[in-house]
């Protein structure tokens, strides 16, 4: 069962960028730790940035630091993932979970495992 809505993927040219959102229609979002992660094709699911629940840290796989930036909207119930200078190994699946435990240090999908998904968004980076 979905609980997360993610949006805002698309095709973008490289250097170009986009704004994911991950809403939430029945949960508070600000009550778990939220992250981000992607799969390309042939590839294993991997962490891009998480962002904690209680005290609102942040963490970034070091192929995204510098360009993307991991933020929450309490007031709409919504986590951002601005997306900056993107490359084409950007390209993939993204999707956001949530998990009232989950790591953000770590940022590993394993660690978000038993919590909430959304269905993915896909974006893609050409020219």
């Amino acid at each position: 069962q979905v609980q997360l809505v993610e949006s805002g993927g698309g095709l973008v040219q490289p250097g170009g960028s986009l704004r994911l959102s991950c809403a939430a229609p029945t949960l508070d979002l600000d009550l778990l730790d939220i992250g981000w992660f992607r799969q390309a094709p042939g590839r294993e699911r991997e962490g891009v940035s998480c962002i904690s629940g209680d005290d609102g840290d942040t963490n970034y796989a070091e192929t995204v630091k510098g360009r993307f930036t991991i933020s929450r909207d309490n007031a709409k119930n919504t986590v951002h993932l601005q997306m900056n200078s993107l490359r084409p190994e950007d390209t993939a699946v993204y999707y956001c979970a949530g998990d009232i435990r989950g790591n953000t240090r770590r940022c590993v999908p394993t660690d978000y495992s038993r919590g909430v998904w959304g269905q993915g968004t896909q974006v893609t980076v050409s020219s």
